[in-house]
């Protein structure tokens, strides 16, 4: 009888190949997991570091006719009573924007209040529309300012001192609350303030002003001129990290080097200043914490972001062969450039009070006419191809594409790029998520961003795409809006506010976009999650105003 080698060396050759695309599976596996093991590791740090105080102090929130307020008072069992510092944020923020600042004074024995101003954060009280109208804005938002005092010198473990601390837009008003002696403050801190012309500051003390090197000389000039009412010598000096003019015990500047109108709110030195201020004023010894969450915040959307290239991997082929415009250089310049140009001059006479945020109106109409005025430069251009001769179609018999799989595929890749960054920036960062009055207007803003982002993505992808297109046309944008501030200054003078917002989303979702496409073969998954993404953003961002 004839004897049968073992199965192992009776067929060597495919044993061979099936071992060689097992080692192939494991080696394309091997760095998504690594990958991803650092980003979980980096998401652990970020999230225990911008947690580690919160065990050591009491947060309370509460509402107070309209106004949500959080309380912030630590936990030490010796402080009985405590100095009240009442922190308010600034244009487009939120109370959750200023934690850096509470954390630091409730970690330091102080009693801290944070709230929203109306139309902001979690605030659904109608803000103005209309800039013009000073007294209006005003009282609107020195009603929750008051509000807060009030409620936190009713606090039991108020002993009745009260500082004030605000940021950008609330720095008028508590120059003004402070100015007519309705209440006892007794120091004032203001963040990169603007200050209106008619606001009085020659009779504070213990007023503090602090700065972004950063931000506009204008800015610098207009603290120095207040520092100057009731100190003769206009020298600056070095002081300390940064460049500081010391005054007297009165006043005080601080330029905090490195950082702009934003940043200010997490560098240390602005902290350290704040504190010490406060701490001489009140003759108050804190323990010296420093809420130092700038690098946490970073590890935190680190790991967000390099978590997404792992998933990604993990996406199914959609479309083959890939799909998208595929324009070369010499036909992708005219799509790019002429909505840029002409969308600014376009909208140049269009409304800016049409929906109730403030200036998110301008945006989708910006969003939507850049996304139409794409499309047609793109039908344009393929029309010019196809009477020269140039394919501008794919095969029929290759052209597939699984639409149960880029149904499912785009609502999960929608939800990272929407729910996994929005909750904790909701939490460590600023207000952003949704209230109810806001959730239509995220629809509606959600069609004029969908129109640009289908039409950039599938101008910028494909075979034989222009290399480096993709982000061409986000700089070209950001150059657009620019423009359209120059052309109408007095009325979207605070979309430049976003801008730096607007890169840093175009950086972020223009990389996951990248990650999703190569995989996935289509530019529909990136285009339908990043338009909500950017609606999401927009829709909650802006303050609520009257309709």
């Amino acid at each position: 009888m004839a004897r049968h080698p073992p199965d192992d060396l009776q067929r060597p050759g495919r044993d061979s190949s099936h071992q060689t695309q097992n080692e192939e599976h494991i080696m394309r596996l091997r760095w998504p997991i690594i990958v991803a093991l650092l980003s979980l590791c980096a998401l652990g740090v970020g999230v225990s570091q911008l947690t580690s105080g919160v065990r050591d102090v009491e947060v309370s929130r509460l509402w107070s006719a309209d106004v949500p307020i959080t309380l912030f008072r630590s936990k030490d069992p010796d402080t009985a009573t405590r100095p009240l510092v009442v922190i308010a944020h600034g244009f487009a923020g939120s109370q959750q924007l200023m934690q850096a600042y509470a954390m630091t004074l409730a970690l330091n024995g102080y009693l801290v209040a944070t709230f929203d101003f109306p139309g902001h954060g979690r605030n659904t009280t109608p803000f103005t529309a209309d800039f013009t109208e000073q007294e209006l804005r005003r009282r609107l938002l020195t009603r929750a300012l008051v509000e807060t005092v009030e409620v936190g010198l009713r606090q039991p473990d108020a002993d009745g001192r009260l500082a004030l601390l605000g940021h950008s837009m609330a720095g008028d008003v508590l120059a003004r609350l402070a100015s007519d002696q309705a209440y006892a403050v007794t120091a004032l801190v203001l963040i990169s303030p603007y200050l209106a012309p008619d606001t009085s500051t020659a009779q504070l003390a213990n007023l503090l002003f602090i700065y972004g090197a950063w931000e506009p000389e204008l800015l610098h000039e207009q603290g120095a001129a207040r520092v100057a009412e009731t100190v003769d010598d206009a020298t600056w000096t070095e002081q300390g990290d940064g460049v500081a003019r010391p005054a007297d015990t009165e006043r005080r500047l601080v330029l905090v080097p490195g950082v702009e109108h934003i940043g200010v709110l997490y560098a240390e030195l602005a902290l350290s200043e704040a504190l010490d201020w406060l701490n001489q004023a009140f003759q108050h010894a804190g323990g010296g914490f420093l809420d130092r969450r700038g690098s946490a915040l970073g590890l935190l959307y680190l790991g967000l972001l390099a978590l997404a290239w792992p998933l990604a991997t993990w996406l199914p082929r959609l479309a083959e062969p890939p799909r998208g415009a595929g324009l070369p250089w010499r036909h992708f310049w005219p799509v790019a450039v002429v909505p840029a140009v002409l969308t600014p001059v376009l909208l140049w006479p269009a409304p800016r009070d049409v929906l109730p945020i403030l200036l998110v109106d301008y945006l989708f109409l910006h969003f939507a006419l850049y996304g139409v005025l794409t499309g047609l430069a793109l039908w344009l251009t393929r029309r010019s191809r196809s009477l020269s001769g140039e394919p501008t179609r794919l095969p029929q018999s290759v052209a597939r594409t699984r639409w149960m799989q880029l149904a499912v595929v785009t609502l999960l890749v929608s939800l990272y790029t929407t729910l996994v960054f929005a909750i904790p920036t909701d939490r460590f960062v600023t207000a952003f998520l949704p209230v109810w009055e806001r959730l239509p207007w995220a629809a509606v803003l959600f069609f004029g961003t969908l129109l640009y982002t289908l039409a950039d993505e599938w101008a910028t992808r494909g075979r034989g795409a222009a290399r480096g297109g993709y982000w061409m046309t986000k700089i070209l944008f950001v150059c657009s809006l620019l423009g359209a501030v120059a052309l109408n200054l007095n009325s979207l003078f605070f979309l430049l506010i976003i801008i730096p917002v607007i890169l840093a989303l175009f950086l972020v979702y223009g990389l996951l976009s990248t990650w999703v496409y190569n995989r996935t073969g289509t530019p529909v998954v990136a285009a339908v999650a990043n338009a909500l993404a950017f609606a999401s953003a927009m829709a909650v961002t802006f303050p609520l105003v009257a309709p």
